[in-house]
């Protein structure tokens, strides 16, 4: 308990020397610190607080010092999480790297892949994306026709993915391609790394009901992919698939805890139901918001809970699709509460003229557009439900 203390204590003077006051305030939409090659910073802060952090390891505070994190214990981590949050920091790098390809390549990487990925992800060198779904691969993902096709040291890659989030900025891929295709569809999958500005990577963005264009179709014409990119063994991509999604869900259910602009819904109460007392005037709404500060509340300290009960505090397991499942319905909530609240100030992104309507309040109704799609990624709420039945529940087929 002495060593935490002293290191809270550490922690935060360091935040606050060292954590700008503009990374202090909510995040607009436009400021989320993605990094890459070609990341263009509109406030300056940005970047200065993801290099900050970034050189204590705390971009990525649990992974080994050798690979750019600051080999921080869970209490640790924990502390550190609650530093930030009393300061109301927003997180200083965000992206596929550190959530979903990062923690593979710790489970699952070669040496030499770790070296030459892992600190790049934990800098904010480089943008990630997921080559996964397919035009007739999506919840069958294991149906993918995408092939990779030896030739010495290299893979040639031919095929088509789709809703590659973020491919049109993205520097690199992480991809299931078909090594084998006269072995079971689960089994002649290979999991492979290459740079998106290889010859014959293509990408074209799909716009979405909310207006943006966050996924794009991918198309991979002779893609040269070296041997050595190869994730675990040719063949052996399933189950390396699999962990990641796994990675990926517990990261989608834990969406809405990070500082984002349309975060708190007190606020929202205020601006548009009004106060009385200090309290919401509308008893309606102010029992929806209690409600959903209750969940939110129990769903932390479940989250927390699964965290310290970790055995390895590595991978997270079947249980992730609960958090999945759960996260992505009280995100979904979140927005419902908030639109009912904003009334006709909702309609921003549907009427003649946006110029009416404060930017509050177009991002807070295409968020809520976008919320629907929580349900979708990652795998469906359906598979979701299966999986908790037959994984954690041990129900029947």
């Amino acid at each position: 308990m002495g060593d935490l203390t002293a290191f809270r204590k550490e922690v935060s003077g360091w935040l606050e020397s060292h954590c700008p006051q503009s990374m202090r305030r909510p995040m607009p939409a436009d400021e989320v610190p993605s990094g890459g090659r070609r990341a263009r910073y509109k406030n300056p802060d940005t970047r200065v607080w993801l290099d900050r952090m970034a050189e204590r390891g705390f971009t990525v505070p649990m992974w080994p010092k050798e690979y750019g994190g600051a080999g921080l214990t869970k209490e640790e981590n924990r502390v550190l999480g609650e530093e930030l949050k009393r300061i109301n920091a927003r997180p200083a790098h965000v992206g596929m790297g550190i959530s979903m390809i990062g923690p593979a390549l710790l489970e699952f990487g070669t040496e030499e892949q770790k070296l030459e990925h892992l600190p790049k992800i934990a800098r904010g060198e480089i943008w990630w994306c997921q080559g996964y779904s397919e035009p007739n691969a999506g919840s069958d993902l294991a149906s993918l026709r995408t092939t990779a096709v030896e030739d010495g040291d290299d893979y040639i890659i031919n095929g088509q993915k789709t809703w590659t989030s973020g491919a049109d900025n993205a520097d690199w891929i992480f991809c299931l391609v078909r090594t084998d295709p006269e072995a079971s569809k689960h089994d002649g999958i290979t999991f492979i790394l290459f740079d998106m500005t290889d010859p014959g990577v293509s990408v074209k963005p799909i716009k979405l009901i909310s207006g943006l264009s966050p996924f794009c179709e991918t198309f991979f014409d002779d893609v040269r992919a070296s041997k050595s990119q190869v994730v675990s063994e040719v063949g052996k991509g399933w189950t390396v698939a699999k962990r990641l999604l796994q990675y990926e869900r517990t990261s989608i259910g834990g969406i809405g805890r990070g500082n984002q602009r349309v975060a708190t819904l007190e606020e929202a109460a205020a601006d548009y139901v009004g106060l009385e007392g200090g309290r919401i005037a509308d008893t309606a709404v102010r029992s929806a918001v209690t409600q959903q500060r209750m969940n939110d509340r129990a769903y932390q300290l479940t989250m927390r809970r699964s965290v310290e009960e970790s055995a390895s505090g590595k991978a997270p397991g079947a249980v992730s699709s609960m958090f999945k499942y759960y996260g992505t319905e009280q995100n979904k909530r979140r927005y419902e509460v908030l639109l009912e609240m904003m009334g006709t100030r909702s309609l921003g992104t549907v009427v003649a003229s946006e110029n009416a309507f404060s930017d509050y309040e177009l991002e807070t109704t295409r968020g809520w557009l976008r919320s629907k799609g929580n349900s979708i990624e990652g795998g469906t709420s359906e598979v979701q439900l299966n999986i908790i039945a037959k994984r954690v529940l041990g129900l029947p087929d």
